[in-house]
């Protein structure tokens, strides 16, 4: 049925609630409903919806879509699938929630590790069943199909055309040209109706642009003469390294754990994580590809699929005898198929425990909604006991900048990466090269699973870029800015100018909406800081800061980085023959976070947590804290290396920075030359960002001893 306008409190209005009220209750008796959904909620919408009485969903235009990338309105027929309209539960409900989930964190507390299914999730929490219902019906009234209303009752899945999306929501889809490169996008925000407006957030995503990924090919870096070795890290040296061997020589391995790397795409040949395990001694994987319900199998994703293999390869490289399994579902014209995938697992009966997500993008591009979906769907999961592990991203804090060679958005971070249910994993790298001790590091010959590391190595933050301080020192420059600082100089110019580093940041744009495109500015806000972000060096800054650990992920510029077998040569892969040494190489936040995720599942295995650990910050945040005090730990400073203290569960890491280089107006110091330091301030060099002690927005608390971790008192 379709409804017409009313006046708020008219008859028509009564009527139509009235309606609903009767609906609900029929079906909250009926065995074959889903409407347990929100009977702890109360009813938000007092009046029937009218497409005549609409506000605009701010903050939800791609900065792509302008008039100068415009080519036109997109045939009215054009399918729209899988669109995901996104809700928001009442003030009350959401505060019962949060009090609920730190009980469920706290030792003592009745509810510790009293997780929640997806269906308890949405009668306690959820929106009310008649405030769905009438959202559902508004849809189908307008022409959509309505796929699914997700059990936890904050997401609807639907489908339509351009046209009805017009009719509907008030914006219209155009085709774009970006760089050479087609997409389709809305080019306003759209609109609901005002009676829908304490319910519904908004549509996840009306555009095709998709998350970058997180990892960085293998790139030879010349500015020292001479010939160049590289130690490449390998599973063995890892083991070594975050001090995993002696987990596996206990037993604790992995067994009976599940690790759910989220993707939108298959691995390109299972038989490359064959040869991965085989020639890395690992045994023999337990790898399965699964699809959720209500997705398409997306087949292989070149580019993407390389994504997946070293997903899959290094997560298991952490947790050798884990189950490992890809959930993938393709992406469809407005959303990604990751986030199809965790919605379908988390509103699933199996429910896995531990997920890594390897993908990004910033807070202000993901846009409003976007970003809340994301918070929405995370904290579903952590309250259910499913540990999220996300990359932070791989280019410092200008992650509305990735993938360039040059910082002109300022300071932003992953909307992925930036909400208060997740696991933010950064990138590090070793420090070795730059103190000139490789030899104590790393020895002349391999083992047969080609591992070379000695020892702990210490860790400075991952820098590509010539605005590192490490760097460019390096290179003989007395600063990375100026006319003539690194930045500027051939070499630099040359080889160093890149966004290519660990990301972290204050979250800046969960919220609201930017004045300048891709620029937190405007009506921009950050996500609240979390409780047990309570730290030495963590800022007052009222907001979510990332990352929240770090760990290796640099891709050569100080001769460290990651081998894996990733075999299509469409997608930079090469064939994985001979020896490990000539096969791709890479680094990226995106190797960081599944290792993370391999160490909680050694966790989780020793310390019996069956059910889950839910969202692990608390307690890494609380070792951490002991660990580091008010004033940090010089035992467990990692510029000790190997003299590091060995109950060190975290370490500090405290020399370099991840700054990169920039040029224009936004967060780049820049006092002479063309090329200037992301920095915090515009009139003095204040990078963005360097160490310091305990945590920073370099490498969060600092990269960890696995051994500890999983042995420490806080589970």
């Amino acid at each position: 049925m379709r409804f017409g306008s009313v006046r708020p409190g008219g008859h028509r209005a009564a009527k139509f609630v009235l309606s609903l009220l009767a609906m609900s209750l029929a079906s909250a008796y009926s065995a074959n409903s889903h409407a347990t959904i929100g009977l702890l909620s109360k009813p938000q919408i007092t009046q029937a919806p009218s497409n005549n009485d609409r506000v605009a969903v701010e903050g939800n235009v791609n900065p792509f879509a302008t008039a100068a990338n415009d080519r036109g309105r997109v045939d009215d027929s054009t399918k729209l699938d899988h669109m995901l309209l996104q809700l928001q539960r009442p003030a009350d409900r959401e505060a019962a929630l949060e009090a609920f989930m730190q009980e469920q964190t706290t030792k003592g507390s009745p509810n510790y590790h009293h997780w929640l299914t997806a269906a308890e999730f949405g009668q306690d929490y959820g929106p009310s069943q008649m405030d769905i219902d009438a959202v559902t019906s508004w849809l189908k009234s307008q022409g959509f199909t309505v796929n699914r209303v997700y059990e936890s009752g904050m997401t609807i899945d639907f489908s339509g055309t351009a046209a009805q999306v017009r009719n509907a929501f008030a914006t219209e889809v155009h085709h774009l040209n970006v760089n050479g490169e087609n997409h389709i996008a809305n080019m306003s925000n759209p609109q609901i109706p005002r009676a829908f407006a304490g319910v519904v957030k908004g549509v996840v995503s009306l555009n095709d642009f998709r998350p970058h990924r997180n990892y960085k090919q293998h790139v030879d870096y010349t500015f020292t003469s001479g010939s160049s070795t590289y130690q490449a890290a390998t599973p063995a040296d890892l083991a070594t390294i975050y001090n995993l061997n002696p987990l596996f020589n206990a037993g604790v391995n992995g067994t009976g754990q599940t690790i759910v790397l989220v993707e939108d795409t298959n691995v390109y040949s299972a038989s490359d994580i064959t040869t991965f395990r085989s020639t890395f001694g690992l045994p023999t994987a337990n790898f399965t590809q699964v699809h959720p319900s209500s997705c398409t199998n997306p087949g292989d994703v070149t580019g993407n699929d390389g994504e997946a293999e070293l997903d899959v390869e290094y997560a298991g490289a952490a947790a050798p005898y884990a189950a490992l399994e890809l959930a993938s579902c393709a992406d469809t014209s407005t959303t990604f198929g990751g986030l199809i995938a965790v919605q379908n697992l988390i509103n699933g009966t199996s429910v896995p425990k531990i997920m890594s997500i390897s993908y990004g993008e910033c807070e202000a591009e993901n846009g409003a909604t976007a970003n809340a979906a994301y918070i929405s769907t995370y904290q579903q999961a952590a309250s259910e006991g499913v540990s999220v592990f996300v990359s932070s991203g791989d280019e410092g804090a200008a992650s509305c900048d990735a993938d360039l060679s040059n910082a002109t958005h300022g300071i932003g971070v992953s909307g992925f990466a930036s909400t208060p249910y997740n696991v933010a994993v950064g990138g590090t790298d070793f420090g070795d090269t730059y103190a000139g001790t490789n030899s104590t590091y790393w020895n002349s010959t391999n083992t047969s699973t080609y591992g070379s590391a000695k020892s702990y190595i210490p860790e400075i933050p991952w820098n590509d870029s010539c605005a590192g301080a490490l760097l460019s020192k390096a290179a003989g420059y007395s600063t990375p800015y100026g006319k003539t600082g690194f930045c500027n100089s051939t070499t630099g110019k040359e080889y160093y100018l890149t966004t290519a580093s660990g990301s972290g940041g204050p979250s800046g744009c969960a919220s609201g909406s930017p004045s300048t495109s891709g620029v937190v500015s405007g009506t921009c806000k950050g996500t609240a800081k979390p409780s047990w972000q309570s730290i030495v060096g963590n800022p007052a800054d009222g907001v979510r800061d990332i990352p929240d650990v770090s760990l290796f992920a640099a891709n050569g510029v100080w001769g460290h980085y990651y081998v894996y077998c990733y075999s299509n040569t469409a997608g930079q892969g090469v064939a994985c023959t001979g020896a490990p040494s000539g096969w791709a190489g890479a680094g990226g936040t995106s190797f960081a976070a599944p290792i993370m995720a391999g160490i909680q599942a050694l966790v989780n295995e020793h310390n019996n947590l069956s059910s889950g650990a839910g969202n692990p910050n608390p307690v890494y945040y609380s070792l951490a804290s002991t660990e580091y005090g008010t004033s940090g730990s010089a035992t467990c400073n990692s510029s000790n290396g190997n003299t590091v203290g060995s109950s060190c569960v975290f370490y500090d890491i405290t020399q370099g920075d991840m700054s990169v280089n920039c040029t224009g107006t936004h967060n780049c110091y820049k006092p002479s030359g063309t090329y200037g330091v992301l920095s915090t301030s515009t009139s003095s060099y204040a990078p963005a960002y360097g160490t310091g002690t305990g945590w920073d927005f370099a490498t969060g608390i600092g990269s960890v001893n696995a051994y500890n971790l999983v042995y420490a008192s806080g589970w």
